[in-house]
């Protein structure tokens, strides 16, 4: 159980990335005001964390729906979260865990940017609605495996608005460096975990 919990919180922390998403977050407030920056981040984690809950928990019945298979989910997932595990070790940004420059370019117009695009797509985008289907597909119907993958989307989520809430202090004490170290180490496990995905999904679908 811990296992799962452990996986699945470095999964979360590497495609939700609370470092990388509260620095855009307080580029993109500089000129509100405390409170205002303060209610934004609530908002956006809670619409963030009702997306992210709802593809974890009714992400299978969506699947099965469309017919698509555990084996096809864990390939793709798998590829996917490779891609954005690689962009993270190399210190890249990509639109799989971050705005591309034509939604920070819309951002910066808005008043208030809680659901777009601080909920959507930085915290809750491809690649962590991605992350919850598939490991919550992992767990197989088991419910105390379910609470483990829920719990450490949960915990991600807390320290997404911490991080929210303190960003210019983050940055301050980080900096470029030590922001970049945190996202290379979680984009190595990031990686060793998708090919992982990759691999079982191979297996089972019975191709080879």
């Amino acid at each position: 159980m811990l296992e799962t919990f452990i996986l699945s919180f470095t999964a979360f922390f590497a495609t939700v990335g609370p470092i990388d998403v509260a620095i855009v977050y307080a580029a993109l407030t500089g000129r509100v005001t405390a409170a205002a920056k303060k209610s934004m981040a609530i908002r956006g984690v809670a619409v963030a964390g009702l997306i992210l809950f709802s593809f974890a928990v009714f992400g299978q019945m969506l699947l099965d729906n469309l017919g698509i298979s555990l084996a096809a989910l864990r390939t793709a997932g798998g590829i996917l979260l490779t891609l954005i595990g690689i962009d993270m070790v190399f210190a890249r940004h990509s639109g799989g865990v971050s705005t591309t420059e034509t939604e920070e370019s819309e951002a910066r117009g808005k008043n208030d940017i809680a659901v777009f695009p601080l909920a959507t797509p930085l915290i809750a985008g491809a690649g962590s609605m991605g992350a919850a289907i598939l490991l919550m597909a992992e767990t197989e119907g088991d419910f105390s495996l379910q609470l483990m993958v829920l719990g450490a989307l949960a915990a991600v989520l807390i320290l997404t608005l911490v991080a929210l809430i303190g960003a210019i202090k983050i940055h301050r004490i980080m900096g470029v460096v030590g922001m970049n170290v945190v996202s290379r180490v979680f984009g190595v496990i990031l990686t060793a975990l998708a090919v992982q995905f990759i691999f079982d999904g191979l297996a089972e679908s019975g191709l080879f």
